[in-house]
């Protein structure tokens, strides 16, 4: 008996730290995709470079999957994990890298992450996650710093089509994140990554002829950045999220993405030479200060 409580208070103080690490590890990654996308969307049509990086990932998802031998989801869980797949994969991946044809890598980020406050208010409504005080707070501090963020931010290329597209990826954003919450009731979450990503790499096949001749002429530059996106984005950021999301309420943890803003305008000015203002400065401490009172317990 004794072994067996010592067995537990590990895996629950091991759990303790990965998880956070897992979600710090997340939202720098996905926040460098903002900035990649933007780097080389100029090289690939929206459709085509959303085909490669899923591609990518794709095979490293699906290696690891047959090292660990994990069990193929079945039945209505199955289903869940394909309709996520082709909502998050494949429409948010396409959708997301038209309107960074349109906006900069800061405000694209800005727009995106609109979709933690819908998570966290159907989650409240639909999964019985309620609405604790310290999410609510978090989640309009940190809000606030996303709309500083818009007023004042790196980069003043946007317009109207940039923006409905963003908002676009807010929403298959949102929906995503429940239907892979729901799913990971009944599969893991190595499992419904590599199913959801071929899912969606599956759904954007038809843009697989206008993907090889864009590649034949497209600088090697271009090709190593759709090999980062499928690896550290894609593939592992995506299993990171599964893993942490596992764990954790969908509202609470979609709400710490709210720092992905902040941290796309921090690389957009190091790498693009979109030079942040300081209101951007300010709404990035602002999100960052709302994630942690978010991730408070009661």
């Amino acid at each position: 008996m004794a072994t067996v409580e010592l067995a537990s208070s590990h895996h629950k103080a091991q759990r303790s730290w990965a998880v956070p690490a897992a979600t710090v590890a997340v939202v720098l990654m996905w926040a460098s995709a903002f900035v990649a996308i933007r780097g080389i969307g100029h090289s690939f049509s929206p459709g085509a470079l959303a085909l490669g990086r899923l591609a990518v990932g794709s095979v490293v998802l699906v290696g690891l999957a047959l090292r660990s031998r994990r069990p193929l989801p079945r039945g209505r869980t199955l289903g869940l994990v394909i309709a996520y797949g082709v909502f998050w994969f494949a429409g948010y991946t396409a959708v997301l890298n038209a309107a960074e044809r349109h906006l900069d890598a800061g405000t694209a980020a800005l727009l995106v992450n609109f979709a933690p406050i819908l998570v966290a208010v159907l989650a409240g409504l639909f999964m019985s996650e309620g609405f604790p005080r310290p999410l609510v707070i978090g989640i309009a501090v940190a809000f606030t710093g996303v709309v500083v963020i818009a007023f004042g931010g790196a980069g003043g290329h946007s317009d109207g089509l940039g923006i409905a597209l963003g908002l676009v990826c807010a929403l298959l954003y949102a929906g995503a994140v429940l239907l892979q919450k729901i799913a990971l009731r009944s599969t893991d979450a190595l499992s419904a990554t590599w199913v959801g990503c071929v899912a969606g790499t599956i759904a954007l096949l038809p843009f697989a002829p206008q993907a090889a001749h864009e590649a034949a002429h497209a600088p090697a530059g271009a090709i190593v950045g759709i090999v980062y996106l499928g690896v550290f984005p894609t593939a592992i950021a995506f299993t990171l999220w599964a893993y942490a999301l596992t764990h954790t309420d969908a509202g609470r943890l979609a709400s710490t993405t709210l720092t992905v803003p902040a941290i796309a305008v921090l690389m957009s000015w190091t790498f693009l030479a979109e030079v942040p203002t300081a209101l951007a400065l300010l709404g990035g401490a602002l999100c960052l200060t709302g994630v942690t009172i978010s991730r408070r317990r009661r």
